[in-house]
């Protein structure tokens, strides 16, 4: 039944394979153990847990998936069981591969280093800490009914979960959200130079495209820095040009996104003084526009 679904989804939106994870932080800190967790479908997050009640919060209102009221209190259960007794960081879920369907994986950290990793139902140690490793997942492999129970998690539980994530959120995840651009400069790195800066921001879904041009021309001497996230969900990215004082004019940046419908978004850059001098226009021009209403007011 997940294979079918799975063959009839379109994961728009997403550069990567979709996947839906966990991850558990538990440590001692103060005389007391501190659990951290949260749930992300690819680089969004999707759900928090509850320190103090121990319970799964459902950041937006289709997190839940499609899943019942049952199941989610089930899971509720399985985390507080296995996640919330040792000193150790825990990413476990399932990857969603075109073609290929669902791949689960878990892996299992000390102190921030890889230690232990499942694989269908077989535990795996990590070469870096083979003996204590080993000695573990001889334990873990003993134990018949975690490895089954793991393995069904990861193969039918969280794939489940993942495509009805999908469905109950497609109109949030498949938003199209247009880009707004704006165009500054940077430190200068040297004499005579110019740091010429595009930023791009508002825009959703991640994939964008961004460029400094001259003409058809693209300039490869841009820079881009990593699409970062905004608070409201979408995305921010900045590109950079170094040119010479005398090279910037007739650049401009050119955004292309899926919301554009393929009109792509064109800034074309000008010197500062001559920015000046257009504020400067636009000023005198409405003090004028303002003049002359006064003038008509009292003259009729």
């Amino acid at each position: 039944m997940v294979s079918a679904v799975v063959a009839g989804w379109r994961w728009r939106g997403f550069e990567k394979p979709v996947s839906f994870h966990v991850i558990q932080t538990t440590s001692f800190r103060n005389y007391s153990w501190v659990h951290l967790g949260s749930g992300w479908l690819g680089e969004l997050q999707t759900h928090r847990w509850n320190i103090r009640s121990g319970t799964i919060i459902y950041l937006y209102p289709w997190s839940r998936g499609n899943f019942s009221n049952k199941e989610l209190m089930d899971l509720e259960r399985l985390f507080q069981k296995y996640f919330n007794t040792f000193d150790l960081q825990v990413t476990a879920g399932c990857e969603l591969h075109s073609g290929k369907g669902f791949l689960g994986f878990m892996q299992v950290a000390i102190q921030g280093y890889y230690f232990i990793s499942f694989q269908n139902e077989t535990c795996l140690s990590s070469p870096m800490n083979a003996r204590k490793a080993q000695e573990a997942c001889n334990l873990l492999n003993l134990n018949e009914a975690f490895t089954h129970r793991l393995h069904r998690l990861l193969s039918d539980t969280c794939p489940r979960f993942t495509l009805g994530l999908l469905d109950a959120g497609k109109s949030h995840l498949q938003r199209q959200v247009k880009p707004e651009a704006w165009l500054s400069s940077g430190p200068s790195t040297g004499s005579g130079h110019l740091l010429l800066v595009c930023h791009v921001s508002g825009f959703h879904p991640k994939p964008v495209w961004v460029m400094w041009m001259r003409g058809e021309q693209e300039q490869q001497g841009t820079q881009k820095g990593d699409i970062l996230p905004n608070a409201d969900g979408t995305w921010y990215l900045r590109a950079t040009l170094d040119v010479a004082a005398g090279e910037a004019a007739g650049l401009a940046c050119r955004v292309k996104h899926s919301s554009l419908g393929g009109q792509d978004l064109v800034l074309y850059w000008a010197p500062q003084s001559a920015v000046g001098w257009i504020l400067l226009a636009v000023i005198v021009a409405l003090a004028l526009l303002t003049g002359l209403g006064f003038w008509f007011r009292k003259r009729w």
